[in-house]
């Protein structure tokens, strides 16, 4: 009986409360132990309502990153604000920071948000983990005395390899590695010279790992999600592809829902998807408030089904919902409702499929 697997990306928007207290804390307002109790308690109430949606693996939505990029910085003593500019499509803009003195050291390894979310399910845990690739931006262009950026790589390599592995170790169910800077290289840069850099960078560290240790370790693709704004959905997927599936990974989490040329897409993922790599469809269009139907979903994997190898298809969201502490674009119980939404329309797919 074939199955199609569904997992989450990630995020989930913090709850009022937690929104709150994080200001709070930034103003000196409330005590670092006050806000770690709020992040234990946000953290076991999604994994809780997560498990409520019927989702076979979960996360912990990402209750206490500062966000998806900067977690293994937070804290590092030799950073400066003025790093690297992303913008957005509706005008906004987000900031990296920059490094200003090495060694480069990661302050915060995934594998700890991994543990605490483990004491709160029995149900398999994915984790996230940032991609090389957007960590190397961290290196100023001027460049830093005494610390060569040959050097600052060969610590990189060394700190996200770390990162995957120690996640892999503690049990994670799969490793997801956050690589939404794809579309965007291709939009900075049309030669592809940037992207096959980001591209070479992430295989430096998947090549540390063996061929079973790949089976579960993902690469997740967007063209950004922020505010319910994104930085390069102009790029075609048609562009990205052909390069993305040349990393050695096993599972491949892609933003689909929101595509308006699925049937490119679909071609695309066929013709460049190798031997022994998963596509996992993102079938909930995490920008958009309006809910899908398990019908809608139902529809979307019966059709991709055709065209990609069902032993080769999944499901999950198109982006996390809140990669961000700070974006509260997104109600909890809709991103909530999105999630059901996708677990009852992949089972509904399935039932489909299996008739015939």
């Amino acid at each position: 009986m074939p199955q199609i697997p569904t997992e989450p990306i990630g995020s989930i928007p913090r709850p009022a409360y937690l929104q709150d207290a994080m200001k709070a804390f930034s103003k000196s307002e409330i005590k670092e132990s006050e806000l770690n109790t709020l992040f234990e308690k946000a953290t076991l109430e999604t994994i809780k309502e997560l498990e409520a949606t019927g989702s076979p693996v979960i996360s912990d939505g990402e209750q206490s990153k500062p966000s998806f990029v900067t977690y293994p910085i937070h804290g590092y003593p030799h950073l400066a604000a003025d790093g690297v500019i992303i913008p957005f499509a509706d005008g906004h803009t987000r900031q990296l920071p920059k490094i200003t003195a090495g060694p480069f050291r990661y302050q915060t390894f995934a594998s700890s948000y991994l543990e605490k979310a483990k004491r709160y399910t029995l149900l398999p845990v994915k984790q996230a983990v940032i991609a090389v690739s957007a960590i190397s931006l961290l290196y100023p262009p001027e460049g830093i005395d005494g610390y060569a950026q040959a050097q600052f790589i060969a610590d990189l390599l060394d700190e996200a390899e770390k990162d995957i592995r120690k996640c892999l170790i503690g049990g994670a169910y799969t490793v997801q590695i956050d690589f939404t800077e794809a579309r965007l290289a291709l939009k900075l840069d049309p030669s592809k010279q940037l992207l096959n850099a980001f591209i070479e960078l992430n295989n430096k560290v998947l090549n540390r790992f063996s061929e079973d240790e790949r089976r579960r370790i993902g690469v997740h693709t967007c063209p950004g999600g922020d505010h319910d704004s994104t930085h390069s959905a102009d790029i075609p997927y048609s562009e990205l592809l052909p390069l993305l599936f040349k990393i050695k990974a096993g599972n491949f989490y892609l933003e689909y829902a929101a595509e308006k040329e699925k049937q490119s897409v679909l071609k695309s993922i066929k013709e460049n998807l190798q031997p022994g790599q998963r596509v996992f469809l993102g079938v909930t269009d995490v920008l958009n408030p309006r809910i899908e139907t398990a019908e809608e979903i139902s529809e979307l994997l019966v059709e991709a089904s055709r065209i990609i190898p069902l032993n080769q298809l999944g499901s999950t969201d198109d982006c996390g919902f809140s990669p961000f502490a700070d974006d509260i674009s997104t109600a909890r119980n809709i991103a909530f409702s999105k999630i059901k939404a996708r677990v009852d329309g992949t089972a509904l797919a399935e039932k489909k499929l299996n008739s015939r």
